[in-house]
């Protein structure tokens, strides 16, 4: 009876509106009400899970008018259903709005309980030891504010502050509303899993960021200094363009590229509040992007982090249903984008380090794209060896590959990541340094200076700095 009462919740909730089963919210995915009753019996399964993942993604707080049972069927359907295929009618522009928030709260539930099937969450539940297996990571945004006043804020909210954490354990130990610094990152602060900030004033103002502490990598290991012109090939969702940006201190230029117009509008609604100034959006792709264009002619820096299959994120397989791991087509097909996007980064001629990343934990997305842009570019770049400490390290596919850092749940309390540093070769030792530095400057020195000597051995000739000799003159 439980089952009928929700069913005719929803489609009273639907009827008041539209008059008719066909427009439910997926308009001609439902044609009868023995679907509807269906698709509830399935929600009612995963009653847990969803419960667990609105309340993380703060939807019912933020849709005051959205009722609990007809909120569930919605993000059933959203998250673990055909996804509004064909419709959505007045919900989906709703639902839509919280998409993002939603998958990562599903993806981090996958996390915790060390699964990647949405089938799976129903058996582990109860399962001991995987309710908070990754922390919550949250990144203080330094254009607005610094740890140290982040700190306090929480202490006087009643948070324990336990200092800087010293190892993993340290993280994995956190509970109830204690909080630690990350031992890497000196903005990142690590909250127990099940903490939700999306309400926090903090947050909603900009002065914090929800960002995985992976997903932070990149940028750090990137490290423009203030003053540089930085290039964000992929920016779009802007939690690294934002991270850049605090590196820049914004100063400097970031050029940020991104195909989906309605990702770049978001981004541009993140990096405003982020109080980002310092960064140029552009709706085009990054392959079109001439590196003989001189507006980037001063980028020494890229992040390049490309579309990819999200194996190490559990939310994004979401989007073919019933995929785990991603088929071998689909593979073949992301690796071709990102081996042609990272030989295009690396012709940018003033490119000195770029980075790599995914959140993929399949060899042909990450080791063998960087072992592909080696080879195509033989003796102009390096991996460059970063966090030696890092327990994580790449697959050995090739000399050097140990270089590259990946991290997941088990190994670094993390989601599934992977980052390659690239950076320029330097000119051999046996070239004076400032050749090196401007070669076509010390070439054109070395004309003057020739000239300069010729002149001087001619009798009469006045030693002007720089000046050309007469036509004819000697």
């Amino acid at each position: 009876m439980a089952l009928y009462a929700t069913a005719a919740t929803v489609l009273a909730a639907v009827e008041g509106r539209r008059g008719s089963i066909k427009g439910l919210v997926y308009a001609s995915s439902f044609q009868n009400v023995k679907q509807l009753y269906a698709l509830v019996c399935e929600t009612q399964r995963y009653s847990a899970v969803l419960d667990a993942v609105i309340a993380g993604a703060g939807l019912l707080r933020a849709e005051k008018k959205l009722r609990p049972h007809l909120a569930k069927v919605l993000v059933y359907e959203l998250l673990l259903g055909k996804g509004f295929r064909g419709g959505g009618g007045r919900w989906r522009p709703l639902l839509e709005r919280h998409q993002a928030r939603l998958k990562a709260e599903l993806a981090r539930l996958k996390v915790q309980r060390r699964v990647s099937r949405n089938e799976d969450l129903l058996q582990v539940g109860s399962r001991p030891g995987t309710a908070s297996q990754v922390p919550r990571f949250v990144r203080v945004n330094t254009l607005k504010t610094s740890p140290e006043d982040a700190v306090d804020y929480f202490k006087r909210q009643g948070f324990s502050y336990q200092g800087r954490a010293s190892s993993l354990e340290d993280l994995r130990a956190l509970k109830g509303k204690c909080f630690l610094l990350d031992p890497l990152l000196p903005e990142l602060l690590v909250f127990p899993a099940q903490t939700d900030l999306h309400d926090h004033p903090l947050y909603r103002a900009g002065h914090l960021i929800l960002q995985d502490k992976a997903s932070c990598l990149p940028a750090m290991l990137l490290a423009p200094p203030p003053g540089s012109h930085v290039l964000d090939a992929c920016a779009a969702p802007g939690n690294k363009t934002s991270h850049l940006a605090a590196l820049l201190r914004n100063q400097g230029k970031i050029f940020a590229f991104d195909r989906d117009a309605a990702r770049l509008a978001s981004m541009a609604t993140l990096l405003a509040r982020a109080g980002v100034s310092c960064c140029e959006l552009a709706e085009e792709d990054f392959l079109a992007v001439s590196p003989s264009d001189r507006r980037y002619r001063h980028v020494q820096y890229i992040l390049l982090d490309p579309s990819c299959s999200g194996s190490g994120m559990p939310a994004r397989p979401l989007e073919e249903p019933g995929a785990g791991t991603p088929s071998k087509a689909r593979l073949q097909a992301l690796a071709g984008f990102q081996q042609r996007a990272l030989r295009h980064a690396l012709s940018f001629p003033s490119l000195q380090r770029l980075v790599y990343s995914t959140c993929s934990l399949c060899q042909e997305e990450n080791e063998d794209v960087v072992w592909d842009a080696l080879q195509q570019n033989p003796g102009a770049f390096r991996l460059a060896p970063v966090l030696p400490s890092w327990p994580h390290r790449g697959l050995s596919t090739f000399p050097g590959a140990e270089h590259c850092l990946r991290a997941s749940p088990e190994t670094t309390l993390t989601g599934g990541f992977f980052v390659a540093v690239l950076e320029r070769v330097e000119v051999s030792s046996s070239v004076p340094e400032a050749e090196a530095a401007a070669p076509e400057l010390t070439a054109g020195a070395a004309r003057r200076r020739k000239k300069r000597r010729r002149r001087a051995s001619a009798p009469g000739t006045p030693q002007v700095r720089g000046a050309e000799p007469a036509p004819g003159g000697s």
